[in-house]
């Protein structure tokens, strides 16, 4: 790596894949493991985040909201979690701490917006 000239903190892309690459695997054990072993779960979701810490890269989007942003354990929905829409937003609430993920559901609202735009546009060319 003599030749290659990186700014400080940041890695060649053949480090980074490998990292995203870990991180699937490590999260898909602890999806797999989970109703047998929770804690050995939890350690997965653990060192996946010290590899995306590591390599300064983000966990993939696929498993980004399967853990608790809080406590940093796995989340199974069914067994520690439970998932809601309300309001149009998510609610992903982590049964082992107890805290409350709200992630915006906007396609929804984008829907219903195109709706009555449309609906607008439609009315006006009726009047002419």
């Amino acid at each position: 790596m003599r030749g290659v000239c990186l700014a400080r903190g940041k890695r060649p892309k053949w480090m980074i894949d490998i990292a995203q690459e870990r991180m699937n695997i490590l999260f898909a054990r602890a999806e797999k493991e989970y109703v047998k072993y929770p804690n050995r779960s939890h350690r997965y979701v653990e060192l996946a985040r010290k590899i995306s810490k590591k390599y300064n890269t983000k966990i993939p989007q696929a498993w980004n909201r399967r853990y608790c942003k809080k406590c940093y354990k796995f989340l199974f929905p069914g067994h520690n979690s439970t998932v809601r829409l309300i309001n149009n937003e998510i609610n992903i609430f982590c049964g082992e701490c107890g805290h409350v993920m709200k992630i915006p559901y906007i396609e929804e609202k984008k829907s219903k917006r195109r709706a009555k735009i449309d609906s607008y546009t439609f009315k006006k060319r009726d009047y002419e």
